[in-house]
């Protein structure tokens, strides 16, 4: 779900498919690196998280672990450790409002593998299942020394609120051993910049207006060695009647996001945690979310819909109104 967007400029520009969407990165280099090698370390990075993580792959190191009985150790690659280790710490930092254990709900309404539209009656077991078993940060152990997981209660878990901000550090990472300085690195809507643009100017990057029917700015963004992630409910969305149900799961409902919230942007030294954030910030909404914020030394923008119009609110630099983008 593209939320954000790097400006148009004269740059030397890779790209490529992944995790059904594209991949890309702009760069600003003093000395040019061996493109062509480039491109295809970044393509290798953002493929095996696809290949660890991605809960359509059957044979992913996540479906091996959704697969596994209660109490089965799993053995599972450092990286997915690393990202399960992200989900569970953020999962209780924001009282289970990000929780990886959704897997069942996302597939019951229809945004997961196995169908393309709810089932009454998955939706109705999921529920019933999620309501009566505690949150995933509390019944997924993991044991890094051993490198393996397990789950305490049956659990099926969804990394897509995190895993493609981790494959964006997994870019930013092959960017830095091939000695890159200034680039800009993206897949669907998370970006992280590194170093500047040109001259010293951080790179701008647009927060997309939520609107379904088309693609438009919002505002503008300017990064320096930052990440910016957008979670909203205007890509993917059932509409029930009046409601728009977003793709995003409430995990202490038990049932889709519906709080009037369009969007939140949320920025973070990397990439992946500024995923997982803009995840539980959307679920939770500006009231609750405001303080929680501001507690955890968070920045983030949520474009509430209300009366017709967005209205912002923001914490850490996006306290002050966003400058909006040029037509």
């Amino acid at each position: 779900m593209p939320k954000t967007s790097s400006e148009r400029a004269a740059l030397t520009t890779l790209h490529g498919p992944a995790m059904g969407t594209r991949w890309s990165v702009s760069l600003a280099c003093d000395a040019a690196p061996d493109l062509p090698v480039l491109e295809r370390d970044l393509a290798a990075a953002v493929r095996q998280t696809d290949a660890q993580m991605s809960p359509w792959k059957p044979e992913s190191d996540l479906n091996r672990l959704n697969r596994a009985a209660v109490d089965d150790w799993v053995e599972l690659p450092d990286e997915i450790l690393r990202v399960l280790g992200c989900a569970l710490e953020i999962g209780r930092q924001s009282g289970g409002a990000f929780d990886a254990g959704v897997g069942d709900l996302v597939d019951a309404w229809g945004f997961g593998a196995p169908r393309a539209a709810p089932d009454a009656a998955a939706i109705r077991a999921a529920r019933a299942l999620a309501l009566a078993r505690p949150p995933t940060h509390a019944c997924l152990e993991l044991d890094l020394d051993a490198r393996r997981a397990r789950k305490h209660a049956p659990r099926t878990i969804d990394l897509c609120g995190i895993a493609k901000g981790y494959a964006v550090d997994c870019m930013v990472e092959v960017l830095r051993r091939h000695g890159v300085r200034h680039a800009l690195a993206a897949l669907d809507g998370e970006l992280r910049a590194v170093g500047s643009r040109s001259e010293g100017h951080p790179w701008a990057v647009a927060v997309e207006r939520p609107d379904p029917g088309h693609r438009a700015a919002h505002a503008v963004i300017e990064l320096q060695d930052l990440a910016v992630a957008t979670s909203g409910d205007y890509r993917r969305f059932v509409q029930a009647g009046d409601a728009r149900l977003a793709h995003t799961m409430d995990a202490r409902r038990a049932l889709p996001v519906n709080n009037a919230v369009a969007s939140v942007s949320v920025l973070a030294g990397s990439c992946m945690r500024a995923d997982a954030w803009a995840t539980a910030l959307l679920v939770v909404g500006p009231v609750e979310g405001v303080p929680l914020a501001q507690r955890l030394g968070l920045e983030a923008l949520w474009l509430v819909r209300r009366d017709g119009a967005l209205v912002e609110t923001g914490v850490g630099r996006f306290a002050a109104p966003m400058p909006a983008a040029v037509a």
